[in-house]
């Protein structure tokens, strides 16, 4: 309570997310990557003792201790990865001598930082799974469902309820084929020495051959396929460009949901889930606003502008490298993982959750009905005997006149009454409410439901099993 807690790890992402971006998981990495290199090194030749590598081997977690050290020697060097080598070395000292043989910095910083992107963005595909199945189960159900379709936020050809939870859908399944598309080319820097030319290693195995097993043993000990094969001094920054372009394609999936479920609360035809004690407004007492869709869309908002910032820090390497990306990327790069789980924890919360008013949804189905009929009206009027031209004419004017009504004089919609009343449609009330049976208007749509469900969704959640939940947005 007495200092800054960032909202990301104290009030919105997982904690499954938050230790993923820790300092232990990191710290740990850096170990693992010593252990890995010292490893691959000895195999190929270097005289390094079993006892260096047994007793790093016995210290890959740090302890609250070690992390202390390493922390007191920061202080003193200005130097966090030789802090850590030292406080290292006073625990293993058999491996001091060998820790971090031909490497620079770069070597265990951003070799972890890669294994921890590749890590969040399996753990953001896992996540959206359950949105993924959440929102086809809500598409399946609502297949029928007729609704009034809107552009530009006005009354436009009826649709159903389920054929617009599909274009949320797979607005998300094109934003996840991207992120697993950019997770499965990501590659370990390796070891690349200072500059990138592995001048240490071949100094070190004095043959070019062993230099790239070297890189392939640190990269196959990662997990990964193999390394980057030219680098400076760092990783490439544009994969992580790409990753958070792939996030922020997310976002913008997910403000594009919660934005829609926040016009649609306001019509009344659905809301988000309630909880029993919620409260809406201090002022309020009967506010039900849709917080959550708008918490949704100020994350959203906020991990689609860190596209831009990968895409800065990117364009700003000088030549083999430049520091100023270090500070920049500690911030964005966890900020991004954190955000889109955030993102992903309210977005399964609202869709599992989605309540539909069938009487709201059908009556603004209906104060419409009459205008979208216009074309049905007009061709059961032709088949009457009427002239197309002046029935055209007629249901012009007639229709200006039923929404002056209804705007003016507040009325529900007379159109009906209007053309019933002129003879020339040759129409009365009956044969008119017959045209307006709203699956009439709706197209395809169900059918549409029903196909994509089939062949893109099912197909899709069959190779992404849904986790069990694990963590829940608490507020």
């Amino acid at each position: 309570m007495d200092e800054f807690v960032h909202p990301l790890t104290g009030r919105y992402a997982s904690l499954a997310m938050r230790r993923l971006f820790s300092p232990r998981v990191k710290f740990g990495l850096w170990r693992r990557l010593w252990l890995e290199l010292m490893r691959a090194e000895r195999d190929l030749g270097v005289a390094i003792p079993a006892q260096a590598l047994e007793q790093l081997a016995t210290h890959l977690d740090p302890s609250e201790v070690e992390l202390a050290r390493a922390a007191a020697l920061e202080r003193e060097t200005r130097h966090d990865v030789m802090a850590h080598i030292r406080a290292l070395a006073e625990v293993a000292p058999a491996a001091g001598p060998f820790l971090h043989l031909g490497a620079t910095s770069a070597y265990v910083t951003d070799n972890a930082d890669l294994v921890v992107l590749r890590d969040a963005a399996g753990m953001v595909t896992q996540r959206a799974a359950r949105v993924v199945a959440a929102l086809a189960d809500f598409a399946r159900r609502h297949r029928a469902l007729a609704c009034l379709g809107h552009t530009h936020f006005q009354p436009a050809q009826p649709t159903t309820v389920g054929k617009r939870a599909c274009l949320w859908l797979y607005d998300l399944l094109l934003d996840l084929d991207r992120l697993e598309f950019e997770r499965g080319r990501l590659l370990l820097r390796g070891a690349k020495g200072t500059t990138g030319t592995q001048a240490s290693f071949l100094q070190l195995l004095g043959d070019g051959a062993k230099v790239d097993e070297l890189d392939r043993r640190v990269a196959a000990a990662l997990g990964f396929p193999g390394a980057y094969p030219v680098t400076g001094q760092t990783s490439p920054r544009k994969p992580e460009f790409y990753l958070l372009g792939s996030l922020s394609g997310l976002a913008q999936s997910a403000t594009k949901f919660a934005t829609d479920v926040r016009l649609l609360s306001r019509l009344k035809e659905l809301d988000e889930p309630i909880a029993p004690g919620q409260v809406g407004s201090s002022a309020m007492p009967y506010k039900h606003n849709p917080m959550r869709s708008e918490r949704i869309c100020g994350l959203g908002r906020y991990l689609i502008s860190l596209e831009a910032n990968a895409a800065w820090t990117d364009a700003s390497q000088w030549l083999e490298r430049t520091l100023d990306d270090s500070a920049n990327r500690r911030l964005a790069l966890p900020e991004a993982f954190l955000a889109a789980d955030a993102v992903l924890l309210l977005w399964h919360a609202v869709a599992a959750g989605l309540v539909v008013h069938p009487a709201m949804v059908r009556r603004n189905l209906e104060d419409e009905l009459p205008f979208m009929a216009s074309e049905e009206i007009l061709l059961a009027g032709v088949a009457r005997g009427g002239d197309r031209q002046g029935l055209h004419e007629k249901l012009r004017v007639l229709s200006r006149e039923a929404g002056r009504r209804v705007k003016d004089g507040g009325e529900p919609n007379p159109l009906l009454a209007l053309i019933a009343a002129d003879r020339g449609f040759g129409l009365d009330a009956a044969a008119l409410a017959a045209l307006l049976d709203a699956g009439r208007f709706v197209g395809r749509a169900p059918e549409q439901v029903d196909g994509f469900l089939a062949a893109t969704v099912q197909p899709w959640l069959d190779a992404h099993p849904v986790a069990v939940a694990d963590d829940e947005p608490e507020i």
